[in-house]
């Protein structure tokens, strides 16, 4: 089957749900009002309430959201074949995922800009409240700690990316400065940004002395490095060092500083760069090689595919950011259907491409079944699989292999990076909001709250533990994080739920969704804790079962509450303007 068709289809379905769905949501659910003062202006400080122009919100909510996950997770579940992943994100961006991130952003804005586990306190109970900020620490943690582990590795792996990434912060700190101290715009500084990094990218791809490589500095892959580790461990340690120290002063900036400003580029290089993946798609015609359904796997689909994709379908992450960061950014309440539910069309339609470049970088159907023979061999060859298969669609442009690979590393390290530090900020938030719950005053302390986020998730990447031996903490929590990450996703929406109810709204756009979706992921957590301990099975993992027991209890504790408020809602209209602030 063509590429082409199947990428038309989707992109067709998608721009009708934006257009039509989320305008109903807007109008007849929502109700958005363009006169409400947003805590952007109620609370302005200059820091975390910046009021921001909707298109500036909408790259640094858009980049702080796709992160490495809507390319790994679809990457990863065509293992069961090209049609239930394409299905599943396209489907489940429409219907899930678009109402879940515009949802908990207007939930955010009509609180004062409060968590969705702040939130939790209002309309589920103070108990809830605490087990879903645990579980959303666990999430974040572990989001923390699977980025880390990616970006360090394909800087191993494509040592010509670290220097256009890299080049990235002194020019988005200029554009930051450029924009709110000599109030100039930002597209412009943005697209000459974006045009340096482009040309690091090639002239790191031509000449070796631009290239990053740590391997090579400590005498190759066979030798030894520092504390008895291979060079390719010291390579790793050094990176993740590297990255803690990056994300600890880019989280504990003002957000217009570097957060705003880097987003924004980044926003333009994935507009490009899914240009030049969908031309290239275009260009080369390529026809699907990979099955449009596996029969044989060792792991069944159901619930696991629901897991697998979760950012590019829904994701309880977007939530945190929706109402963690964009929530307190935005200018106007009419802002928020742009920029969440677009936010999430736009992910769908990176996880279109991760599915298209892999599905059809294949010679045969041999060919990509002796690669994704096993579940285990999907999560170990997906990423890689798509570096080269996006590379092979940007070579239909006339791009260099070299160049192309090295675009492509670069756009999965900087969306990766976006997500990093948003989710250090995010993880800061909650450490802080615990600190104050359990009367712990130095948590409440930016930088204390901040070295915590950033030790705990060094020590979790870096634990000598899993298949990949030292540094695997990222790898071996992945499977646990697609089940939390769609846990929370369901909690956020059954929180929407209650809400909208006790205004005299229907609810029922968000309850379907949540249904699905609790339903499949209590199913796979349950699979997980009880039935296998770990995703191994027979290589059950202490570390996954400690996190996976803790999640389950809390989620059916929240789950329960949540119904029993849910059910005990106000059914009679109210005026929301004067029943929220």
């Amino acid at each position: 089957m063509s590429g082409i068709l199947v990428a038309i289809i989707g992109i067709v379905v998608l721009a009708l749900g934006y257009r039509y769905y989320s305008k109903f949501i807007a109008e007849k659910i929502f109700k958005l009002d363009p006169n409400y003062v947003t805590p952007a202006h109620k609370y302005k400080d200059g820091v975390d309430f910046v009021p921001t122009n909707k298109f500036v919100l909408w790259g640094h909510h858009f980049t702080s959201v796709a992160g490495a996950a809507p390319i790994l997770g679809p990457a990863i579940a065509v293992y069961w074949g090209w049609i239930p992943a394409f299905l599943w994100v396209i489907l489940g961006t429409v219907f899930a995922a678009g109402v879940h991130d515009f949802g908990t952003l207007v939930l955010s804005v009509r609180h004062k800009g409060q968590s969705v586990g702040t939130l939790a306190d209002r309309l589920i109970g103070q108990r809830a409240k605490i087990l879903f900020l645990f579980i959303i620490l666990i999430l974040v943690l572990m989001v923390n700690a699977v980025f880390a582990w990616v970006i360090a590795n394909l800087f191993i792996t494509f040592p010509a990316s670290v220097f256009p990434v890299f080049i990235q912060i002194p020019l988005a700190v200029w554009i930051g400065y450029a924009v709110y101290k000599r109030q100039k715009k930002m597209l412009v500084p943005s697209l000459i940004a974006l045009a340096v990094m482009y040309a690091a990218a090639i002239f790191a791809s031509k000449f070796q002395f631009l290239q990053i490589d740590l391997i090579r500095y400590m005498g190759g892959e066979d030798g030894t490095g520092l504390f008895g580790l291979s060079t390719v461990g010291t390579a790793f340690f050094i990176w993740i060092m590297i990255l803690m120290v990056y994300v600890y002063i880019a989280s504990t900036l003002p957000v217009w500083k570097l957060l705003q400003p880097r987003d924004f580029i980044n926003s333009h290089q994935l507009v490009v760069g899914l240009g030049i993946l969908y031309l290239g798609l275009l260009f080369t015609n390529p026809t699907i090689t990979a099955p449009a359904t596996n029969a044989v796997t060792d792991k069944s689909w159901f619930p696991l595919l629901f897991i697998t994709i979760a950012c590019g379908a829904i994701s309880g992450f977007h939530g945190l950011v929706s109402s963690g960061t964009s929530s307190k950014q935005l200018n106007k309440e009419t802002d928020a259907r742009f920029v969440g539910y677009l936010g999430a069309v736009g992910e769908g339609i990176l996880a279109l491409i991760s599915i298209l470049a892999v599905v059809t970088f294949f010679a045969s159907k041999e060919d990509f079944l002796a690669t994704y023979s096993s579940f285990t061999d999907a999560n170990g060859a997906g990423l890689g699989v798509f570096v080269q298969g996006a590379a092979t669609l940007a070579e239909g442009l006339f791009i260099p292999t070299d160049v192309a690979t090295t675009i492509v590393s670069i756009i999965v390290v900087s969306f990766a990076a976006t997500t990093l530090d948003s989710a250090v900020r995010l993880m800061r938030y909650i450490i802080a909001e615990l600190g104050m719950e359990y009367k712990v005053p130095a948590l409440e302390k930016k930088h204390v709250a901040t070295s915590v986020a950033v030790l705990s998730s060094a020590a979790l990447v870096l634990l000598p533990e899993g298949p990949n031996g030292f540094g695997s903490g990222g790898y071996l929590l992945w499977p646990l994080f697609g089940t939390a990450n769609q846990l929370l996703a369901a909690i956020s929406l059954l929180l929407i739920a209650v809400w909208l109810k006790r205004l005299g709204r229907n609810y029922a756009v968000v309850l379907i969704p949540m249904f699905f979706v609790l339903g499949m992921t209590l199913i796979a957590l349950f699979q997980q804790v009880a039935l296998e301990w770990a995703w191994y099975g027979s290589n059950p993992d202490t570390l996954l079962f400690v996190f996976g027991a803790i999640i389950f209890v809390f989620a059916i504790w929240i789950v329960l509450t949540s119904f029993g408020a849910l059910s005990k809602g106000k059914d009679t209209p109210i005026d929301h303007d004067k029943t929220l602030p």
